[in-house]
Formats: structure tokens, sequence, C-alpha cells
């Protein structure tokens, strides 16, 4: 029987450890009792079998050997449990993995397989939601569906089994030979040939790091994943970078389509919801139960927490004929049909530069552990509230103070459309610093917004009206006049550091110009 001796790498894959597998037992057969004393009965690997930080491998003497393993290394195989005994044939479970950090549970929101389906390496099989954001599960083996557990609407705990599905195929194990000496050699002419295959995939790939998955999803969107610059790790690509990508260039606008004829299939049905009408029946004003799942459990949660927050409110009137006629002016100059120009970007460029004079509005607090601690933060990840179909979701902008107000409606725009067909990632609804409510979009003059905690401050923007003022002489005259209401926390905030920051990110409001001057 071949058992499986394996070797940590020094990076780990997103979708799991990345293990370096080869034959065990032929090289036992050709080694002295004393190189595998120290056996490890449990995982089935040598203890004499040596890691180091600069990826070399020891075989039971002095001499060492440097593997230099390359990311597309054969052999390899990802997974989260340590050197596990697969055969073809074998039922295994496939569970729902950690999808986030402080995630218990998810709700599965629908399969894209059906037991029988042949399913393919990091196939996807299933899209599940938690509080933060929707995610899809994809499969770690090449096999069969043999059963399905669980029911779209269904809340399944992380490290509950989804499906169990039958093993279709393995790597094949690499053949060792009868002694150390040939053991290292045939190491060395792994690692010689890895090398050569690696530079052949950088020369076609442009030497992109990048997870099996990720690459699938450029696949999908027919990108060539090395025109995607990678904000990860080491210059990794990332998920977010290829739908980012994928924006950008007006693909994910058709995908998004798609998945918005999809998702409606999945309403929420609030308000009016529970009342029919039958021409046999009559009318029917039963009640009707609903259970809050997703992102209106998560709006449970904040806002119960929220509630316990001792706030203040601050709500100030600005003119905005100059931003209506900047917004006009940008508008008219505009030469890309996919950009549409709306106050919302300026308003939350001027927001960061009147962040950048009072911190404290772009802070977090903090009262664990029995200390009392506000941590400024160093980034303007400035959320924007959202009202979507599927509930209230609150993205945020990350930088905003290093972004241009172009580079800001594109990104907004990206947002609003993942927003909408509910896929938007775990990084785009974390991470946040300080919250706008853009309720003017809807109606209404201004609310009294709740702070979003452990953020400090939310801003809710009413609509831009028209109003009558009087000039010095008497004289009537329209003015475009927005209402805004500023919700602070007062254990960190008072009402005059407030009315300061207002009056900063007023004037910039007022008089474009000014922003422009102080722009970086």
């Amino acid at each position: 029987m071949i058992c499986r001796r394996i070797l940590k790498h020094h990076k780990a894959w997103s979708s799991g450890r990345r293990w370096w597998s080869c034959s065990y037992a032929a090289a036992r057969a050709s080694l002295p009792p004393a190189a595998y004393r120290n056996e490890s009965p449990f995982l089935g690997f040598l203890t004499q079998l040596r890691y180091s930080p600069h990826s070399s491998m020891g075989f039971g003497s002095n001499k060492r050997t440097d593997l230099n393993i390359a990311h597309e290394l054969r052999g390899c195989c990802f997974s989260t449990q340590a050197s596990m005994e697969l055969q073809v044939g074998e039922i295994v479970d496939v569970p729902l993995a950690q999808t986030g950090e402080g995630i218990a549970e998810c709700e599965l929101l629908k399969w894209y397989v059906q037991e029988g389906d042949e399913i393919d390496e990091f196939q996807p099989l299933c899209e599940v939601q938690s509080d933060k954001a929707t995610i899809e599960i994809t499969s770690r083996y090449k096999g069969k569906v043999s059963q399905i557990l669980h029911d779209p609407g269904e809340i399944v705990k992380v490290g509950e089994t989804l499906l169990k599905m039958v093993v279709g195929e393995l790597l094949a194990p690499i053949e060792i030979v009868g002694n150390v000496e040939n053991l290292q050699s045939v190491v060395s002419e792994i690692c010689n040939s890895n090398n050569q295959s690696s530079e052949l995939k950088k020369t076609s790939i442009g030497g992109v790091l990048s997870t099996p998955a990720v690459r699938n999803l450029a696949k999908q969107y027919g990108i060539d994943i090395g025109d995607i610059h990678g904000s990860g790790m080491d210059g990794r690509v990332i998920r977010e970078d290829v739908l980012k990508y994928a924006a950008d260039k007006g693909i994910i606008k058709e995908a998004l389509a798609s998945l918005s004829d999809s998702s409606g299939e999945k309403l929420l049905r609030v308000g009016g919801g529970g009342t029919h009408m039958s021409a046999a029946q009559g009318w029917d004003y039963g009640d009707e139960t609903i259970i809050l799942r997703g992102f209106q459990r998560a709006m449970v949660k904040s806002m119960t927490l929220a509630a316990k927050i001792p706030h203040f409110h601050y709500v100030e009137e600005i003119n905005c004929d100059a931003l209506v006629k900047l917004k006009s002016s940008f508008q008219k100059e505009n030469s890309d049909p996919d950009v549409k120009h709306t106050f919302l970007p300026v308003l939350i460029k001027s927001l960061s530069m009147a962040l950048s004079r009072y911190p404290f509005l772009n802070s977090s607090f903090n009262d664990e552990l029995h200390r009392v601690t506000v941590t400024l933060k160093g980034s303007h990840n400035i959320g924007v509230a959202m009202a979507t179909q599927h509930g209230l979701v609150v993205p945020n902008i990350k930088k905003v103070q290093s972004l241009s107000i172009l580079e800001i409606t594109k990104e907004l725009s990206r947002l609003q459309q993942l927003a909408s067909v509910n896929k938007l990632s775990s990084d785009d609804v974390s991470g946040g610093t300080i919250t706008l409510s853009n309720i003017g979009t809807i109606g209404g003059k201004f609310g009294s917004p709740l702070v979003n905690s452990p953020e400090v401050a939310i801003i809710a923007i009413g609509r831009i009206q028209k109003t009558p003022h009087f000039d010095d002489d008497g004289n009537v005259y329209p003015v475009s006049v927005m209402s805004i209401n500023i919700g602070a926390d007062h254990r960190v905030l008072d009402g005059a550091t407030v009315a300061r920051f207002c009056n900063e990110w007023k004037l910039f409001i007022e008089k474009p110009e000014l922003l422009i001057l102080h722009m970086r």
C-alpha cells in the first residue's frame, strides 16, 4: 500500500495549505531503520524530513537538497487537512469551510450541481451568504456528486457537511528509487524539470501568482490573467483584482446581467408581500412570518449594538450651487459612455479632505478587556449605504485619500453593480472607517442615522433642493441646498469637534476650487 510523505510549503494558498506528496513505501524500504525510527503513525511521514525557510529538505543525513519548489510543482494538492489517504471511488464529505473571520454559519442560497453530476476540480458547487458577503464554494476534488445534504434557504454551520462526493481521480504518486543517493538525484531532477516548466509557465502568463480558482474566474470572463495587476502578497492576483479588471474593461456587465436574472428568483417579500387575492377565495389577510437572513440579519445585529452607543446628531445645510455646476461640467466633458458622473464622488473626496484635518472622525472605538482605546485609522475607507433587493449593505471605497474623483466614480459604480446582484466580496464590505447614507436618492430632507460600530461617525445626506434665500438687500434668489445629519459616538466625539469638521467639509463643497487646491 502506498503511503504519502508530505512537506508543507512555506507559502499558503487561499483554498488551503499546499502539500508536496511523494511515495513513501519505496523510500522507506531503501533507508536504514534509524532513518525512520521517529516516524509519525498519524501523518505517515518522516520526522527526519526537515523543513527550513529556504525550502530545503533533509533525508536522514547531514546532506541537504535544495528543492526550490515552484508554484506549479507537479504532484501538489490543496487541502485543509493533513495528508488524507483517498482512493478512487471513495466517498468524501465536502464541508462548509471558514468563509471569513468570525463567521460561524451561512445561508445556502442555491446549488450549481445536482446529485449524479460529474464535477471537475475547482468547479463551483453552491453559493452561500454570510452576514458580510456572498461566496461561491468550489470543489477540491474531481468526482461525482453522491448526495446533497442541504436545501436552499437552510442555515449551514461552518464545518458541517454540504454534500458527499465519489472521488473520481487522484494525482499519481512520484516514484522513488532504492537508496538515498538516487533519491536525492530524483528530487534534483524533479526540481530541474519543475523549474523548466515554471519558466515556460511564466513565459506564457507573465509569472502571475494566483490560485486555480482565480484563474478559473478569469477564464470565465475571457481575461488573460497576465494583463491583471495583482494586489495580493508578492503581487498575487486575487478574486477582487479579476472583478475590478473586468468592470474597468466593461466585461463584467454582461456577466452581472445574467447573474441578476438568476438572483431575481430569490427576493425577500417584505411589507405587502403577505397579502394575496384569489378570484375563488376573495381577499386573504393572513399573517406571514419571515425569517431574516443574510444582510437583514446582519442589520439586526449591528443596529442592536448601535442602540447601546450614546449618540448625538449635528444638522447642517450646505449650498450646492457650485457642486451642481461642477457635476454638469464633468458630464459635458465626459467621453466615456460607461462613466456616469454624480454628486456623490465629489462629496466622498471632499469628506476625505476634511477627515485629514479631523482624524478622530475616522477612528474606531474599543472597550474590550477593561481597556478603552481609540484607533485613528490611516486609510479613509468610506462606506456607502446601498439599499438592494437583498437588504441594506454598506460596501466601502478603500484609501479614498489616494484616489481621484474619477477613480472614486468608477469604484463606486463597480460596488453598486456587484451589490445589485448580491456579489460583493467580504473585502468589499469590511474595513470601513466612516459611513455615508445617501437617503436623498430615495427621498427626504435628512435622517437621524445610527453609527455602524466600531466606527464613530455616520453621515446622512438629504436631497438637493432649490430653496428661496434672501440677500442683504432683501431680494429673493434660489439656492440648491443639501441637508446633512452627522450621527456621532459621544464617547469619542464632542459637539465642537463635529461642528468644526462639518464647517471644513462644507467649505470644500461650497468652494470646489479649494478642494482642487489642497488635493494631492
